[in-house]
């Protein structure tokens, strides 16, 4: 999603791929540490228990999906029949994309051109992380079309014709104090201006950006937005709710095609 020519002037040439410990023929799980960055406000280390061995990473980002597309068919259900409100629908989208979902790709290592569909094999940009998890979530879209677009027309995709917040402020301190207001608990889309885009999570009254990060770790990672080196780069960016989109959802929930 980065502009070459941003890409080359910021000096953003070098890759750094994540070192995996590789185990022939053996399926070892062990617990590998969240690649989120530590600061003053969010000091918790979360650990991700996976399988060494590929197939069983495959496998098991399988079984998580199969789960994703039985807990869109129950909430359909109990929206149809009035058991359930569409708050719940909200919270179980974001929770099992964020937590269930999303995990299974961190540090997964960030390329300019990478667009792998399994998560820590290959490489992959910052586009298609957002259009691949997304498209593992079950919303009916083209991943290769979506991450091909610039951040404001992703933006527009993602946001089927909901409104679209755009911040533009002289000062990293500024931006953060505009988007804290503008968001409240839940996750959205952020687009960089012209060069990066990303999940924002509002959790807890925390920003936090999630995101195939171009700085270290070189991989994709959550880390606090306010310690963010990608946000401190920008002065623009566009806004659009995905746990507060009720288009969104409910298009999700039917398996009509986002464009």
């Amino acid at each position: 999603m980065l502009l070459i020519s941003l890409l080359f002037t910021l000096g953003f040439t070098i890759e750094m791929p994540l070192e995996i410990d590789k185990v022939a023929a053996e399926d070892v799980t062990i617990e590998k540490t969240l690649p989120i960055a530590i600061n003053k406000r969010f000091n918790k280390v979360t650990n991700l228990k996976f399988a060494t061995n590929l197939d069983s990473i495959a496998a098991s980002y399988a079984n998580t999906k199969a789960a994703t597309d039985q807990l869109r068919s129950r909430l359909k259900k109990g929206l149809r029949s009035g058991t359930i409100a569409m708050d719940s629908v909200r919270f179980a989208f974001t929770n099992q994309l964020v937590d269930e979902i999303i995990p299974h790709w961190y540090g997964t290592p960030w390329s300019f051109g990478g667009h792998t569909a399994v998560p820590n094999q290959g490489k992959i940009a910052c586009g298609y992380f957002i259009s691949t998890t997304l498209r593992d979530m079950g919303v009916n879209l083209n991943r290769y079309e979506m991450a091909q677009k610039s951040p404001l027309d992703e933006a527009k995709m993602i946001s089927c014709g909901a409104e679209i917040d755009k911040v533009v402020q002289n000062s990293p301190e500024r931006a953060l104090a505009a988007i804290d207001d503008l968001t409240e608990e839940g996750l959205y889309f952020i687009g960089f201006d012209e060069g990066h885009v990303g999940y924002l999570l509002k959790r807890e009254g925390e920003l936090f950006l999630i995101h195939s990060n171009y700085f270290s770790p070189v991989s994709v990672c959550m880390e606090t937005l306010e310690d963010s080196r990608v946000f401190e780069r920008f002065s623009t960016f566009h806004l659009v709710a995905i746990s507060h989109n009720d288009t969104l959802l409910q298009r999700w929930l039917a398996n009509d095609a986002v464009m």
